[in-house]
C-alpha cells in the first residue's frame, strides 16, 4: 500500500473501539451540540457524548416509512453491490447488497447516476437493498477464504448478478444516513449467499490478480482505463488491490476517500506541469438546495474548499447563524487530513478532472451553502458529482481578481465579509502584494 493510502487509513482508523463503563459515565453529554461539534462529527464521532446521533437518529425516522423487509431470504439481481463496515475495526462486519427484485439493478449502487434525482427517490434505492452482515479480519484480505472471495468475485461483476441472500432472521428496517457514505438500507445477521455466474469487469480482474502492484497504482490504472470510481472504491474496499501481503479489507466510509484522494492527487501532480489559465473564471450550480461556487485563478495550484451550513440544517440544528468551516492546500498539499471530511477530496478530485481535462493549472476556490432545504445527508457522491457538474457549467471571464470574487460572492447569501474571514485563500489573495504589480 502507498504512502498516500496508508496516511488516510493511519488518520482514520479509531484508536479504540468502545468506551469502558467508568470512561462512558466520566463523558458530558451535550444538550444542545454546538455547530462546529456537529461538522467536525457529522453524526459518526458522537462528540456530544450521546449514544447516538440524534440527528441521525431523526433523519431515519422519517426514512423508515419505507416498504417493509418481512422474510429472510432476498432473491434478486445486486446492483452488484457490496458493503463493510468499521464498527469493531479490525474485526468488522461485511456483506452483499441485493434487491428483491431481478433485472437491471445498476442504478441502485451507482451515485454518478443519481445527480439530481429527488432525493426520496435515491432514498428509495437504497431502502430496497438489504445487506446480508458477517464478520471479518481486515487482514482476511491477505488470504481471502470462500465466503470473501465470493464477494470479491461479486465486486468485480460489470453487470447486476443474480444472487440468493439468506439471513438468520428478517432484515432491520432502518436506514443508514452519513455525510461520508451515501445511504444504506435494511440489514440483518448473514446465513448464507449465492451468486450465478458474474460478468467479470477484466480490467478490476487484472489488478486484483497483480499482486506485484501497489494499491495507489492499481486505482490510477482503473481510472484511467475508465472504470467508475465508485467501482474502484467498492473494490478496494474488500481488499482487491495492492500487494499481497499487505493487502487489508477497508470499510467503505474510508474507502471512499481514500480512492477519491489517491486518484486526485495523481491528477494534481498532472495538472502542475500545464500551463496556468490567463483569466480568473467563475462557475456557479446549485442542486437539493445546496449553492456551488468556484473560482479559478490564473496562479500555480492551490486548492481550497468552504462549507456553510445554515441554521435547521443536518449539521447546524441548535444555532440561529450559518456556521462555517473549511480546509485548503498549498502547492505541495498537505500532510494532514482535512477537518471538514472526504467532501474535502471529492471536491479535488472534480477540480483536477476538468483541469486535466482542459490541460491547464489554476488555483481552486470552491464554496458551498446548504440550505435548510437539503433534508438529510447523501453522502460524498453528492458533493463529487455536483463539483463535477459545477466545473461543466459555462464560466464567466474576469480581469481582476477582486471582479471575480464580487461576482461569486454575490451569488451567495452569506455576506462577502464573512466569506472573505473564512477563506485563508480569499484573505491571501486580497491583502498579498504580488510581484507583477511592481
Amino acid at each position: 500500500m502507498s504512502k498516500r493510502i496508508a496516511w488516510l487509513s493511519n488518520v482514520m482508523t479509531p484508536s479504540v473501539t468502545g468506551l469502558e463503563e467508568d470512561e462512558a459515565k466520566s463523558i458530558e453529554v451535550v444538550e444542545s451540540p454546538p455547530a462546529w461539534m456537529c461538522l467536525a462529527c457529522r453524526g459518526a464521532k458522537l462528540l456530544c457524548g450521546k449514544p447516538r446521533c440524534p440527528v441521525i437518529v431523526k433523519a431515519q425516522a422519517l426514512a423508515r416509512q419505507g416498504p417493509s423487509m418481512a422474510t429472510n431470504e432476498i432473491l434478486g439481481s445486486s446492483p452488484p453491490g457490496v458493503f463493510v463496515g468499521r464498527l469493531g475495526y479490525p474485526k468488522v462486519s461485511i456483506g452483499p447488497m441485493v434487491p428483491p427484485q431481478f433485472g437491471d439493478t445498476t442504478v441502485l449502487d451507482t451515485p454518478e447516476e443519481w445527480l439530481g434525482k429527488p432525493i426520496d427517490q435515491i432514498v428509495d434505492y437504497r431502502y430496497s437493498l438489504v445487506r446480508g452482515n458477517s464478520r471479518a479480519s481486515v487482514e482476511d484480505a491477505q488470504d481471502p477464504g470462500r465466503f470473501l472471495s465470493s464477494l470479491q468475485e461479486l465486486a468485480m461483476a460489470a453487470r447486476p448478478v443474480d444472487t440468493e441472500l439468506r439471513l438468520t432472521k428478517a432484515p432491520r428496517r432502518i436506514l443508514t444516513l452519513s455525510e461520508d457514505t451515501q445511504p444504506y438500507g435494511p440489514s440483518g445477521p448473514l446465513d448464507r449467499f449465492k451468486i450465478d455466474n458474474p460478468s467479470v469487469d477484466g480490467r478490476v480482474q487484472t489488478a486484483y490478480y497483480d499482486r506485484d502492484l501497489d494499491a495507489a497504482g492499481a486505482i490510477g490504472e482503473l481510472y484511467r482505463k475508465g472504470v467508475l470510481v465508485t467501482r474502484i472504491q467498492r473494490a478496494f474496499s474488500l481488499g482487491m488491490f495492492g500487494f499481497g501481503a499487505r493487502r487489508k479489507i477497508v470499510p467503505t466510509r474510508w474507502s471512499i476517500t481514500a480512492v477519491d484522494s489517491s486518484i486526485s492527487l495523481d491528477l494534481v501532480e498532472k495538472v502542475k506541469r500545464y500551463p496556468t489559465i490567463d483569466e480568473y473564471r467563475v462557475y456557479s450550480f446549485g442542486v437539493y438546495d445546496n449553492q456551488y461556487v468556484a473560482m479559478l485563478l490564473p496562479e500555480p495550484w492551490r486548492f481550497e474548499w468552504v462549507e456553510a451550513w445554515f441554521p435547521n440544517t443536518t449539521w447546524n440544528q441548535f444555532t440561529t447563524a450559518p456556521y462555517m468551516i473549511g480546509d485548503h492546500e498549498e502547492y505541495f498539499g498537505r500532510t494532514t487530513y482535512a477537518r471538514v471530511g472526504g467532501c474535502y477530496y471529492s471536491t479535488r478530485l472534480a477540480v483536477t478532472e476538468a483541469l486535466e481535462r482542459e490541460g491547464k493549472q489554476a488555483a481552486a476556490v470552491v464554496l458551498r451553502e446548504t440550505y435548510p432545504g437539503f433534508i438529510m445527508p447523501l453522502g460524498v457522491w453528492n458533493v463529487r458529482e455536483s463539483i463535477r457538474a459545477l466545473m461543466k457549467q459555462p464560466f464567466e471571464r474576469h480581469e481582476t481578481f477582486g471582479g471575480a470574487m464580487d461576482s461569486a460572492l454575490s451569488k451567495m447569501r452569506i455576506s462577502k465579509a464573512k466569506w472573505k474571514r473564512e477563506s485563508a485563500l480569499i484573505s491571501r489573495e486580497l491583502t498579498q502584494t504580488k510581484i507583477s504589480a511592481y
